[in-house]
């Protein structure tokens, strides 16, 4: 085995390295993109529960304020 076998050799090492490297730190910034996604998306679910709450509430209360929605009763009075 030659000089230049052992240098191209560690040419191909270092090139494999470098290729794992650049691999695993494109692999962290699609993570950390990921979690900031699923983040993004906790913080949004928890504002439409919030907005789903005070609509179910709004709902609530014009149904109780309706005569439409009380005594629904009178139907059988009326036969």
């Amino acid at each position: 085995m030659s000089a230049d076998d052992g240098d191209l050799e560690n040419q191909v090492e270092l090139e494999e390295k470098t290729r794992l490297i650049n691999q695993v730190l494109e692999l962290q910034h699609t993570l950390e993109d990921l979690s900031a996604r699923v983040d993004a998306v906790k913080e949004e679910n928890l504002k439409l529960k919030s907005e789903n709450q005070v609509l179910g509430q709004y709902i609530e209360n014009l149904m109780s304020a309706s005569s439409v929605f009380q005594n629904t009763d009178t139907k059988s009075k009326r036969k």
